[in-house]
């Protein structure tokens, strides 16, 4: 009800006993020097430094120990920091949130994440399987060597092997065969996934879909 709209209306004045405060440039400067890598630039510098996108930078720098969780994941995984990303914005923080928990009380620590990546990277397990292993890590059931070993999980890069399961699902379902050679090309995953069933999920994708690529083109 009332038309006050500058300081002077409401009658303020500066406060007599308050004495005036001077901050010197060189204080401000040696503060600054103390303060740790804020937020923002943190984001920037995993742009920059790990070519990840803004949103998955985003994610990482959202708290401090997630940034230094998954740079310790990086430096002792020696893993593509693209791959390491997802795993630790993704799956990782999927079970996280799904028991509402913050990084500090994962239970799968950097170093257990950094042993999966390094068996995921010398083609050990396989992307599918290793999602496997880090729901036993994540369950306690120790780190990726043991869960690998102990669940029998070492994924299949014998050629041969491989070769032997894509021979027997081409002769087992020749009707899906004539129909991918009349140009229903969309039935190679229906071969892939009959590979993998064979295999129990073990057989290397990658030799899976070259292998497959050969003999189904006859």
């Amino acid at each position: 009800m009332r038309g006050k709209e500058e300081a002077h209306d409401y009658r303020y004045f500066p406060d007599p006993d308050l004495l005036p405060l001077v901050i010197e440039a060189s204080f401000i400067e040696e503060t600054r020097k103390t303060l740790p890598e804020l937020p923002d630039a943190k984001a920037e510098r995993f742009q920059q430094h790990y070519k990840l996108s803004a949103y998955d930078a985003g994610v990482l720098t959202a708290t401090r120990a997630m940034a230094d969780y998954y740079e310790l994941v990086v430096r002792e995984s020696g893993a593509d920091p693209k791959i390491a990303a997802n795993w630790v914005a993704v799956e990782l923080s999927g079970l996280l949130n799904s028991e509402n928990k913050e990084i500090g009380a994962s239970p799968v620590t950097a170093a257990l994440m950094a042993g999966l990546l390094k068996r995921l990277a010398d083609n050990t397990i396989s992307g599918k399987i290793a999602k496997d292993v880090l729901a036993a890590m994540w369950a306690g059931e120790g780190d990726a060597d043991a869960v690998i070993a102990k669940k029998g999980l070492k994924q299949i890069t014998d050629s041969g092997a491989i070769e032997k399961a894509v021979d027997e699902a081409i002769a087992n379902n020749p009707k899906q065969l004539e129909q991918y050679r009349a140009g229903k090309e969309a039935l190679f995953g229906f071969f892939v996934g009959a590979v993998m069933k064979a295999t129990q999920g073990k057989a290397n994708p990658a030799q899976v879909n070259d292998l497959l690529k050969k003999k189904l083109s006859g």
